[in-house]
């Protein structure tokens, strides 16, 4: 079963390569990602704390982190934009699918969201169920100029902004 932990700066560094900073859990072979992958999350995770935010989380199996997870910063109009990503060597196993489930039950407990938002490339079908089992909508299309053809999803979790 895939549970949530919320990921500390320590976490992040641990899983770049340095000392663990929680004995009790291991890295599966390959590690989660790469530390520059991991250097941005941090980023985000730090923007995140010092805003007083706590929207980042390692996702967890069995005492082995298998993926990160998390929301950017929510916007004044109380949209935040969730991502996630699985080890590659444990993926297909439902693990994002039970973050992202645990993300939006973590959002409704507090009354400051009112909706979650997230982007997938067209051809991500595997990430696009994810989201769908979860209960998000497709809400629109985009070029992005980095990322190429994307659909952004959306999911009401509270009573809107008035």
């Amino acid at each position: 079963m895939t549970h949530l932990m919320p990921a500390t700066a320590a976490d992040y560094a641990w899983m770049a390569g340095g000392p663990s900073s929680r004995p009790a859990l291991r890295l599966p072979p390959g590690g989660v990602e790469a530390p520059e992958t991991l250097a941005v999350i941090a980023g985000v995770h730090a923007g995140l704390e010092a805003a007083g935010e706590q929207g980042a989380w390692m996702m967890v199996a069995d005492g082995e982190v298998v993926g990160l997870c998390g929301y950017v910063r929510p916007s004044a109009f109380g949209e935040a934009e969730i991502g996630y990503g699985v080890a590659a060597c444990r993926r297909n196993q439902g693990h994002a699918t039970a973050a992202v489930a645990a993300i939006v039950e973590e959002v409704r407990k507090g009354a400051r969201l009112h909706a979650l938002t997230a982007f997938t490339p067209i051809s991500n079908l595997t990430s696009q169920g994810v989201l769908r089992r979860n209960g998000f909508m497709e809400a629109r299309r985009r070029t992005h100029s980095d990322d190429g053809d994307q659909i952004q999803w959306r999911l009401a979790v509270g009573a809107s902004l008035s």
